[in-house]
């Protein structure tokens, strides 16, 4: 049996995107998956119409440690994307968010251990690694957040940033970030974790805790208007689903010479948009006013964050990333087209 690359949650959203490229490339790919979250089933019969030669499946849970035994057996590489995803899934089930995200990704890595061998790991984490940030000094500059520092400003927040867990969830993913880490150390794995911010693009089923962008631009297409919660004034840089997917290759063929690193992922401040100025944007974009519901504020959601990804840029030789206001109308224009009509009606 040719080797693989197995990408576990890859029927998800950035798991199809990696899983297409990859196939695309000649490469065979092994996807495990629960097909449990909306859209994963169509995005896997997405893949295998697109690639019917190098797509296999293994419908199981990262939480099974037999089932990813079997599926590193003769892996060529890792991309751990499997998760529980959502801040609130994390506060309401605690101990399913636990075993998904850390017992998943500790057994993975005892896998890889047994192995013997150095293969491969890339690891999608994630920037709430870093806390709060209610250390950082804002000031509400036109329509966002802006840190006082204007420095930091500049630049956003890089690997130098502290750890804070906050959150069932943080503590969790953040938990598994460092176990992949140490793995370099300990076992001698080529592993690197990337933390990623705001990801967008299509074949995204959103909703208001994960997928927000594009939850948002779906909810104005089809009449149903958009909830911001707090004072809409929040401040997030994107990031293009093709350049993540470019950042995550990258970062698997160069993983012997950065094993034990952790590189952010997102778009920067050059793609740093508050959520009313997003509003807008799709506004104009759709050429018709989107109705809005303003909520409370939510546990937990920081008022500004953007990620300072330079160092990754610069380690993996990539170019900037797709601007946002052209990704949003790439996303735009897919979703007017038959798949996304399909996820719009689900």
């Amino acid at each position: 049996m040719a080797q693989h690359v197995l990408i576990t949650g890859g029927a998800g959203f950035i798991g199809s995107a990696l899983a297409d490229r990859l196939a695309a490339e000649g490469n065979h790919v092994l996807v495990l998956d629960t097909l449990a979250r909306a859209g994963a089933a169509d995005n896997l019969a997405w893949l295998r119409r697109r690639h019917p030669r190098h797509i296999a499946v293994a419908h199981g849970d990262i939480r099974d440690g037999a089932v990813v035994a079997d599926c590193v057996a003769g892996t060529a590489g890792v991309f751990h994307l499997a998760a529980q995803a959502a801040v609130s899934v994390g506060r309401s089930a605690p101990l399913e968010d636990f075993e998904i995200n850390l017992r998943g990704t500790v057994l993975l890595l005892d896998a890889l251990r047994r192995r013997g061998d150095a293969v491969p790991l890339v690891f999608a984490g994630t920037t709430k690694v870093y806390g709060d940030l209610a250390d950082i000094p804002l000031d509400l500059c036109d329509d966002g957040w802006q840190p006082a520092d204007t420095a930091l400003r500049a630049a956003g927040v890089d690997e130098r940033r502290r750890l804070d867990f906050h959150t069932p969830h943080g503590c969790s993913k953040g938990a598994a970030d460092q176990y992949v880490l140490d793995a370099a150390r300990s076992f001698g794995l080529p592993s690197v974790v990337l933390r990623m911010s705001t990801i967008y693009g299509m074949r995204q089923c959103g909703t208001p805790d994960q997928g927000w962008l594009t939850h948002f631009l779906l909810a104005a297409m089809t009449g149903g208007g958009i909830t911001l919660y707090g004072d809409g004034h929040q401040v997030r840089d994107l990031m293009f689903v093709d350049d993540a997917v470019d950042t995550c290759l990258a970062a698997w063929r160069r993983a012997g010479d950065l094993a034990g690193r952790a590189f952010n992922l997102g778009g920067g401040p050059d793609n740093a948009v508050s959520l009313l100025q997003l509003v807008g944007t799709i506004e104009r974009l759709l050429g018709r006013p989107v109705a809005r519901r303003m909520a409370p504020a939510r546990a937990d959601d920081r008022r500004w964050f953007v990620t300072d990804a330079r160092a990754a840029r610069a380690a993996l030789d990539l170019p900037a990333p797709l601007p946002w206001r052209q990704g949003l109308a790439r996303l735009a224009a897919w979703a007017d087209g038959a798949q996304g009509r399909a996820v719009r009606a689900a």
